[in-house]
């Protein structure tokens, strides 16, 4: 039975590891300096992204700060004209949490 406990505690191991590092992604090129998550927001839709805004409290964009700025999915499409596949982004989403 031992055995069995340490196999276990090893793929609950390796698996745990395995997530941590997948999640592990590039933080993005949020703007930063002065300004309100409005101005982020809005810089962010600029560069081509997506956003979805998380909000804490009631705070307008235009006062609230910006806590995170985190990736999220990227959705591509395959063009097959001419015999050559090219794959292109769609849409890039990006997740700004704000308070």
């Amino acid at each position: 039975m031992k055995k069995l406990g340490i196999a276990v505690g090893t793929a609950l191991a390796g698996g745990l590891a395995t997530t941590v590092i997948g999640l592990a992604a590039p933080a993005l090129a949020a703007p930063s300096g002065p300004g309100s998550a409005q101005d982020t927001i809005s810089s962010l839709q600029a560069q081509g992204y997506k956003v979805i805004v998380n909000r804490v409290g009631t705070t307008p964009l235009d006062q609230a700060t910006v806590v995170a700025v985190r990736p999220g999915q990227a959705y591509a499409g395959v063009d097959a004209t001419g015999g050559d596949y090219l794959a292109t982004v769609a849409e890039k989403t990006v997740y700004v949490d704000v308070k």
